[in-house]
């Protein structure tokens, strides 16, 4: 099931021996735009201490109480590597918190790459330059949720919005579309994205570029947050745009591997 990013905020981490905190943000990998991290305000119980959960971590999922279930104590929580989540994190700080909870570390393979760009001058080429080199120890790839949020959605042929939310996979934590707004061009007309359609993203001019044009976008079925996207919604949707569903492309290679 796909839920908006501002439904799983807040939600209550439970424990084995209680709860740890609620979720304030999420850490996406924005290579193939998977969540790798949950970024959990612990409470007065850690001195508000933030700490990063991976989705490796949770075994139910239970929205309806808004909480989310862990295979983790609160041992485990509060002796676990102290990552600062107010700035981007160390590639060596992802391995000590994923090796101390015994998880396996997800990169090694590409996925949907997106470029950032921006303004070929050589003011701000400098500008980049001293930026890259104050973060060289960085991942390069984890984006904040929240972040996201408003940056500009430009077509091929002109800009048409901006980022109001994501939709998040529950099952595997896959940002599986983006909810852009319209309102500048077509009064009250939101739409799906799939990261599946973006060009490039220039993090630093915070907008996010498609390879559909303005057209296809206006003509786009509408989304209604108030209703339950269903798998007729987005086959709609994946038709409208002439592309090929990513759960078809789940079941082809399900069933490539089985043979």
């Amino acid at each position: 099931m796909l839920r908006s990013m501002q439904d799983l905020e807040s939600l209550t981490l439970g424990a084995i021996d209680g709860d740890i905190g609620t979720v304030k943000d999420f850490y996406f990998d924005d290579e193939v735009w998977v969540v790798r991290y949950l970024i959990v305000d612990t409470g007065s119980w850690l001195f508000s201490r933030k700490v990063l959960i991976p989705p490796f971590a949770i075994k139910e999922n239970d929205i309806g109480s808004h909480r989310l279930l862990v295979t983790l104590n609160k041992d485990q929580v509060e002796n676990s590597p102290n990552i600062g989540t107010d700035r981007p994190i160390s590639r060596q700080h992802e391995m000590q918190s994923l090796s101390y909870y015994g998880y396996p570390y997800y990169w090694g393979s590409a996925g949907n790459a997106s470029s950032s760009g921006g303004p070929d001058s050589l003011t701000r080429k400098n500008l980049a330059t001293a930026h890259r080199l104050l973060h060289q120890n960085d991942d390069p790839h984890l984006r904040s949720c929240q972040a996201i949020i408003g940056y500009h959605i430009r077509a091929t042929d002109g800009e048409i919005g901006h980022v109001e939310s994501l939709l998040i996979n529950e099952e595997t934590w896959a940002v599986q579309y983006l909810v852009v707004y319209t309102s500048n061009w077509w009064l009250g007309h939101t739409v799906l994205i799939s990261p599946e359609w973006i060009d490039s993203v220039s993090w630093e001019d915070q907008t996010v570029a498609l390879d559909l044009d303005q057209d296809a976008v206006k003509t786009s079925p509408q989304y209604d947050s108030s209703e339950q996207l269903n798998r007729g919604h987005e086959a709609t949707l994946y038709k409208h745009y002439g592309r090929v569903g990513y759960w078809q492309v789940e079941t082809v290679t399900q069933i490539n591997v089985r043979e």
